[in-house]
């Protein structure tokens, strides 16, 4: 029975963030749990847009990612934004396990992040907010479709 739970754990991710909108849906790229929910299996956990992504005659096409000086990518997740403004930063947000609960970060956008009605960052200022089971994270500015739901087990 312990070999069971301890399996489950390890496949459990401690947070998610579902996608509840068609736009946030279509930005995930890659996820093990499908394509309307994040799983946060760490902390702190990274979020940016996918940058290597172009048109190549009418074809979308990743290519290579690149690393910075650390050897890791930048994001734990990264989503394609496919508007014709820009919404979400190359590394837009991060959220944190804090003693008492979750922390938001953003981290320097260009647009900022809203968690439920407060607006956090935005013109590459960054800034933080308390971040609670349900609450709907905007990525980017007031009428951006990206929007997703954070919720913890």
């Amino acid at each position: 029975m312990q070999d069971k739970q301890a399996l489950l754990k390890s496949v459990t991710p401690l947070a998610v963030l579902k996608a509840i909108t068609s736009e946030s849906k279509n930005a995930i790229t890659n996820s093990c749990l499908g394509n309307e929910i994040i799983g946060v299996w760490h902390f702190p956990f990274r979020l940016g847009r996918e940058s290597r992504v172009q048109s190549v005659e009418g074809e979308m096409v990743h290519s290579e990612r690149v690393k910075l000086n650390s050897g890791k990518p930048n994001n734990d997740i990264y989503l394609i934004d496919h508007g014709q403004y820009l919404q979400i930063s190359r590394q837009h947000f991060q959220i944190e396990k804090t003693e008492t609960g979750y922390l938001l970060r953003d981290r320097q956008s260009a647009c900022g992040t809203i968690v439920n009605t407060q607006k956090i960052g935005s013109e590459d200022t960054g800034g933080t907010c308390e971040l609670k089971d349900g609450d709907i994270i905007k990525i980017g500015s007031e009428d951006s479709p990206y929007e997703l739901q954070f919720i913890t087990f």
